[in-house]
């Protein structure tokens, strides 16, 4: 039996990794962890898009650069790239929300209030739902695996999910990274789930150092 896997990766940061030791992750080894045995994973793909450094963070990238040098050391590891579009937009400040919530709590008149507004550089990551979703398909229909796997809690890879099963009749399992041990609505989707757990995550590390032939590969500070 041959296993795909399809690992949305800023869904699985911050849903399962983010503030956590677990971020130097061998994704191969997880998924060989919640496959059943006998299951053979032929690919891993992995769908990111390169960080934008930040004042607070300017090392960000560079972290990135070094976790996907560790990730193409696996031979079934592919990464597909997506892309950051930063825009500026109009945001409401907290302090003027919750202000207004509070007077409305308390049974004031909130008519003519208005939030303050600032404006902010807000960043999205674009292209990682379609592009796996695309691939999902895709692979399905070139026979590339009986199984696959999605590390994704994104509702809208849900019709993806039900043209494999339904239409190809193939197997789709989805592990669901957010924290929260509710069934998300794409895990109702698939032919089996899992929720995340930190016991899967802390046996599916990379070593470190990881020996290459052009210099070993060492986890970030503060991974």
């Amino acid at each position: 039996m041959k296993a795909c896997v399809y690992v949305d990766g800023f869904n699985l940061y911050n849903g399962a990794l983010r503030s956590t030791s677990y971020k130097w992750l061998d994704l191969e080894r997880l998924a060989y962890r919640i496959l059943s045995p006998g299951i053979t994973v032929e690919k891993v793909k992995y769908f990111s898009a390169k960080v934008i450094a930040r004042p607070n963070d300017p090392d960000q990238p560079l972290r990135q650069i070094i976790y996907w040098r560790a990730l193409r050391t696996l031979s079934t590891v592919e990464i597909i790239e997506g892309k950051f579009a930063v825009r500026p937009v109009r945001m409401p400040t907290v302090a003027s929300v919750d202000r207004i919530q509070a007077d409305a709590d308390a049974g004031l008149s909130v008519l003519g209030q208005r939030p303050t507004l600032v404006d902010v550089y807000k960043s999205e990551e674009k292209g990682t739902d379609v592009n796996l979703a695309a691939h999902l398909v895709h692979d399905a229909h070139s026979g590339l695996f009986d199984t696959a796997l999605l590390f994704s809690n994104d509702s809208d890879l849900k019709e993806a999910i039900r043209i494999v099963r339904a239409e190809l009749g193939l197997v789709v399992g989805v592990v669901n990274p957010s924290r929260s041990r509710h069934i998300s609505e794409l895990q109702r989707s698939a032919s089996f789930s899992h929720n995340l757990r930190p016991s899967d995550l802390s046996v599916s590390l990379f070593p470190d150092p990881i020996p290459h032939p052009s210099g070993d590969i060492r986890k970030p500070p503060g991974w």
